[in-house]
C-alpha cells in the first residue's frame, strides 16, 4: 500500500502537540493593524489551540501526525 501524502499547506502552518491537540497562528494578524486595538493586538501574539472542528479537519490532512 502507498503512503498517504501530508498536505503541505497544513505542514507549514500546524503542528500536533504531544497530547494531540493542533496548534496554529492566531487569526486576524495578516493585514489591517490599523483599524485594530492595542488589547486585540497583544492578545493575538503567538500561537493557539484550533477548536475541536478544526482539528479533526486538519489531522485528515496530516495522516501521520501523532
Amino acid at each position: 500500500m502507498p503512503k498517504m501524502k501530508t498536505k503541505s499547506s497544513c505542514k507549514k502552518r500546524f503542528k500536533v502537540s504531544a497530547t494531540g491537540k493542533v496548534i496554529g497562528g492566531q487569526a486576524g494578524k495578516q493585514h489591517g493593524m490599523i483599524k485594530r486595538s492595542n488589547k486585540f493586538l497583544r492578545n493575538a501574539r503567538g500561537t493557539t489551540e484550533l477548536s475541536a472542528p478544526d482539528a479533526k479537519i486538519i489531522k485528515g490532512f496530516m495522516p501521520y501526525a501523532r
